[in-house]
């Protein structure tokens, strides 16, 4: 936007105003300071155009009416005037000055619906959506498409709106009403001798009763076999039997559909009996570009029929459909209807039904097929659906020095390896946990590839998926290492990172009285952390003349876990709830005696190809 200055007698009022076809502005309470002060707030104006070139220092006021009208009256009275202050708007951008004409209007006097309605449908033809003029004036969804609804009422109805002429309620009813309906309710209004229905009246006139008039039928009524009945002037005749005249109109409006695909039209949609088609919820598109027909039956059984219309999202993929072409055989460009998304043919519940069916069968007869139940479950853990979502522990050790101390450990070497072996398993490329990788096909694509592996090779698969999804301080680390009695002397041995992590003089006096014997414990009670821990060292490594204590373990690491005072200590409460749930559970069968070691595997019984994998 530039600034500048103009007389306001070389200005026109902007066709893009809101103001535009309305009556000459009340200025009375702002002549007075024109005249004495000129005007003083900036109108935002466009330049004229004249065959395409620029009019020079000629505008068209596009927001401040009033004080350009102002301005003329006080310069028609002999009052010199100066220069009125202009904001000059960039060229071509219609849809921007609507917004500016009707957000500086309700900054001052809120302007009407009708009028907002008017500004709003222009603003729609320019390209914005319902969404961005609810974002650019500050109102939300709803209120648009209550304004926007005025567009389904008759002209005349709405300048008895604008008029005040009609109510507020009764107009909210009357945009749900079809265009003949809106022209019934008008003869009653503008009949004398009759009393218009209004408000929660209107509403029962427009949805109540069974009384459906003959001309409402698209079927010929010579073949109707019901009772019809007329009034005393024969102006109309209504159908006696409701039911039966729903059953003919259906059928016609089927035929009618059916017809009217016949004629070349890509889709017809019929809408539910009730539903009202807005018309600014769709863009006006021809048969040859994919237009569709649009068939609405209010609830009095009237049909109307919309020829043309796309939803803006189906147009604006019609319009990149046909900007993509590619070159056919004989060397023509053709329309490219590869991203084209043809509509189904079943609802959406028809789909849910089949699905829910289907899903019903499959597993009741999977409950029969407890191997195949069992390689389905792996491959929802490994790959995921729907319903499964795993990921892996991301390990968080707190410190460097305790993820260096986890990388070399016996357990996660162990666990390594036999990650690589699952991986073999499934003919992935080595890397990455298995619940952390894209399978293409997806579980599908995984269960295929399961059904080639042995029981035991199916289990080893999801040892791991479980392991790389087991959570470090779970109560189900607690359970299956107190059941599998974990002797967690095989996997790990004291190292700088345990040390540095003892802060408690309390807890290290009880460890080295665990280690070194309560002479040696109680003789270093009042002793520094620092040098307890140093004592503990060298009891643990046999050095500084120290007898030498071999695989010790601490309570914390042991299964169960223990404390080493009465304070809190989380892992040894975690223990303490699930060794009631174990104590009648059989001990596990002797597995491997080292670990690492894993029973030898048969080769898979079949040579699928290997899931695919990013």
């Amino acid at each position: 936007m530039r600034l500048s200055h103009a007389d306001p007698r070389k200005m026109t009022l902007s066709r893009l105003n809101m103001h535009y076809d309305e009556p000459e502005p009340d200025i009375c309470d702002i002549i007075g300071s024109v005249r004495k002060h000129g005007v003083l707030e900036t109108l935002l104006v466009r330049e004229t155009l004249q065959d395409g070139a620029v009019v020079p220092e000629h505008f068209e006021v596009v927001a401040g009416r009033r004080r350009w009208v102002a301005a003329l009256a006080a310069g028609a009275e002999g009052i010199e005037i100066d220069p009125v202050p202009i904001g000059i708007l960039e060229p071509g951008d219609d849809a921007a000055a609507l917004e500016i004409s009707l957000i500086e209007n309700m900054g001052r006097l809120p302007p009407g619906e009708v009028a907002c309605w008017e500004t709003f449908v222009r603003l729609i033809r320019q390209g914005r959506t319902p969404e961005q003029l609810a974002a650019t004036f500050g109102k939300t969804e709803a209120v648009i498409h209550r304004i926007l609804a005025l567009g389904n009422l008759l002209p005349r109805i709405r300048k008895l709106y604008r008029r005040e002429e009609i109510d507020v309620a009764t107009v909210r009813q009357l945009t749900l009403a079809s265009k003949g309906q809106q022209k019934d309710w008008l003869k009653l209004y503008d009949d004398p001798a009759q009393r218009e229905p209004r408000g929660a009246q209107l509403k029962a006139w427009l949805f109540g009763g069974e009384a459906i008039p003959t001309r409402l039928a698209i079927f010929a009524l010579d073949d109707y076999p019901g009772a019809i009945i007329a009034d005393l002037f024969g102006e109309e005749a209504y159908f006696t039997d409701a039911a039966l005249f729903w059953t003919h109109q259906n059928s016609a409006v089927a035929a009618k559909a059916q017809a009217l695909r016949a004629e070349g039209w890509a889709e017809v949609e019929v809408l539910e009996v009730g539903q009202t088609f807005y018309s600014y919820h769709y863009v006006k598109t021809p048969k040859a570009k994919g237009g569709k027909v649009i068939i609405g039956v209010s609830r009095r059984g009237e049909v109307t029929i919309n020829e043309g219309w796309l939803t803006a999202k189906e147009a604006r993929r019609a319009e990149a459909a046909a900007r993509k072409a590619v070159v056919g055989a004989d060397g023509k460009s053709e329309p490219d209807l590869g991203g084209k998304a043809e509509r189904s043919e079943v609802t959406a519940a028809q789909q849910a039904y089949i699905d829910l069916h289907r899903r019903a069968a499959v597993r009741a007869v999977l409950t029969d097929h407890l191997d195949v139940a069992l390689r389905l479950l792996v491959a929802h853990a490994v790959a995921g659906s729907r319903y499964w979502r795993l990921e892996a522990d991301p390990l968080g050790a707190g410190s460097q020095a305790a993820a260096d101390s986890l990388a070399v450990s016996p357990g996660e070497t162990i666990f390594a390896a036999r990650q690589s072996e699952a991986i073999g398993l499934l003919g992935l490329v080595a890397g990455g946990a298995l619940v952390e990788r894209d399978y293409t096909g997806g579980a599908a694509a995984v269960f295929a590839r399961l059904l080639c592996l042995t029981d035991a090779q199916v289990l080893a698969v999801a040892a791991v998926v479980l392991g790389e999804t087991l959570a470090a301080g779970g109560a189900e680390v607690e359970a299956a290492g107190t059941y599998l009695q974990v002797d967690m002397g095989e996997f790990w041995s004291p190292d700088e990172a345990f040390f540095d992590g003892i802060k408690d003089r309390e807890t290290i006096n009880a460890m080295l009285k665990e280690v070194g014997g309560r002479r040696v414990a109680d003789g270093n009670v009042s002793e520094k952390v620092r040098t307890q821990k140093t004592i503990l060292r060298d009891l643990l490594a046999g050095t500084n003349d120290r007898p030498k204590v071999e695989r010790w373990t601490p309570r914390w690491l042991t299964f169960p876990a223990q404390a080493y005072t009465r304070r809190p200590f989380a892992t040894a409460a975690r223990s303490k709830v699930v060794a009631p749930l174990l104590r009648r559970v059989r001990p596990p069968v002797e597995g491997p005696s080292t670990p690492g070691a894993v029973p030898a595997e048969p080769e898979p019984t079949c040579g699928a190809e290997a899931v695919a994998a990013q």
